[in-house]
């Protein structure tokens, strides 16, 4: 599996950016989909994930501002982020996995990575 993510840039603090992560080579549908980021000198952390059968989790620094969604038909998975914030930046990295519940906001689930999108929040 391939997955190729876009949408990332430079914006402004309240601004809104849409990640989008493609998977190619296996239906998405078989997946549980997750948004990671890191930030320069940081751990990697967990931002978002939706399960194969659609429940959604969401890191407590980004819930109510940030919306995770797939297209199975599009085989495509996205990150509508609103309200951004400075402390947002990082690189964005979308992953595919096999995972249920709790295990879905824990990065060593996921098997799939996309190599990353830089997200840029000016204050």
């Amino acid at each position: 599996v391939q997955l190729q993510a876009s949408g990332g840039g430079l914006v402004q603090a309240g601004e809104s950016l849409r990640l989008s992560c493609e998977a190619s080579g296996r239906p998405l549908r078989g997946y549980g989909v997750g948004w990671f980021r890191q930030a320069p000198g940081k751990e990697r952390e967990f931002v978002a994930a939706m399960e194969r059968k659609g429940t959604t989790y969401y890191s407590d620094s980004v819930k109510g501002r940030f919306t995770i969604s797939r297209d199975n038909a599009k085989n495509t998975v996205y990150l509508q982020m609103t309200n951004l914030k400075p402390e947002d930046t990082a690189v964005y990295h979308c992953a595919l996995s096999y995972c249920e519940g709790y295990g879905c906001t824990q990065f060593v689930s996921y098997t799939y990575w996309n190599q990353g999108t830089q997200v840029t929040v000016s204050s």
